[in-house]
């Protein structure tokens, strides 16, 4: 882990002296103007208080980020942990369209390389590079990221042909996620990304004004994306590691509540493939709650969870010399 911090400090450095000098790409200045707003318009959110627009806050908070993101595009869709009719897997998924972390196949596909790569030079958001790097610095550096994610593949972003409502957050073709491009469902979301979120945000202005579009848009949006980021660098840095894992990962308590039980981190990176995240009784996973509820009434199936001999071979009290703590 010090040897992490080491190359974290001296490789943030590095990184920070050349972030305002990079070639930003159009998309990079879209990212990052979209995110500054959303924080921006959250400084008015006290002053357009009800309790009907806290209300709708929250509510979708839930639908985007436990329904949205934390079961779809995370463990049914990453990680295959378990199946759902495809009905639901549609639902669940478009619920995540609404959390502005991108559409599923790009997100998906950066969160495999994350797992392929992670704590390496390829790992796309390691905090390696530095905290704010992982935190949210390589969000904006489309070029980079694609080269590192899918160097084999990396074309001219000039080249590239992209919808005029895609977000996408690397250019070129990766190559781990035709399991999604060949769903005309996935692939037309993907071309259309921004066009949902706007017309989320319309909605909620027509159903209750301003009050509604600052809480259910921006407020409720902020606050998650901050989540994801937390899991990103402080789940790589700070907390309980449980399990001899190759990698930096954590356990961090206080952040599963927000995150739908997401931040048992060094869990999730020793068995990917699980449904479950929170290992222990005491260890809060409200996703985990859900796809059990899903599981019961029959529309969750083929549900993983670690085996006791998976768990036995990574447990801290067995030495494993390839572990980097």
């Amino acid at each position: 882990m010090d040897t992490l911090k080491e190359e974290s400090k001296k490789m943030g450095k590095v990184h920070q002296m050349t972030f305002g000098r990079r070639k930003w790409t159009n998309g990079d200045k879209l990212k990052a103007s979209l995110i500054l707003s959303f924080h921006v318009l959250c400084i008015f959110a006290p002053f357009h208080f009800n309790w009907s627009a806290f209300w709708v806050a929250f509510v979708l908070y839930i639908l985007t980020g436990l329904f949205g993101i934390s079961i779809s595009y995370h463990r049914n869709l990453s990680h295959k942990s378990f199946k759902l009719p495809k009905w639901l897997e549609y639902v669940f998924a478009y619920c995540g369209v609404h959390a502005i972390q991108g559409d599923p196949i790009d997100w998906v596909s950066t969160h495999r390389y994350h797992h392929q790569h992670t704590d390496t030079e390829r790992d796309p958001h390691s905090p390696v590079q530095g905290f704010w790097f992982s935190y949210v610095i390589w969000i904006f550096d489309t070029i980079t990221l694609t080269k590192k994610v899918c160097p084999e593949y990396f074309i001219d972003y000039k080249d590239k042909k992209r919808g005029a409502f895609s977000l996408v957050t690397k250019y070129g073709s990766p190559n781990n996620v035709a399991d999604m491009e060949d769903d005309p469902f996935y692939r037309f979301i993907h071309d259309t990304y921004l066009l949902h979120p706007i017309a989320l945000g319309v909605l909620l202005y027509i159903v209750g004004g301003t009050p509604f579009f600052i809480w259910g848009m921006c407020v409720r949006a902020t606050v998650y994306m901050n989540v994801v980021f937390m899991i990103n660098s402080i789940c790589h840095l700070w907390g309980k590691k449980q399990w001899n894992t190759k990698d930096s990962t954590r356990n961090n308590w206080w952040i599963s509540l927000p995150s739908f039980g997401e931040s048992w981190h060094n869990n999730h990176h020793a068995f990917e493939y699980s449904a479950r995240a929170g290992i222990e009784w005491w260890e809060v996973d409200i996703g985990w709650y859900v796809i059990l509820f899903l599981q019961a009434i029959g529309l969750a199936t083929d549900v993983k969870q670690p085996s006791q001999a998976h768990m036995q071979r990574l447990s801290m009290d067995k030495p494993n010399e390839d572990c980097q703590e």
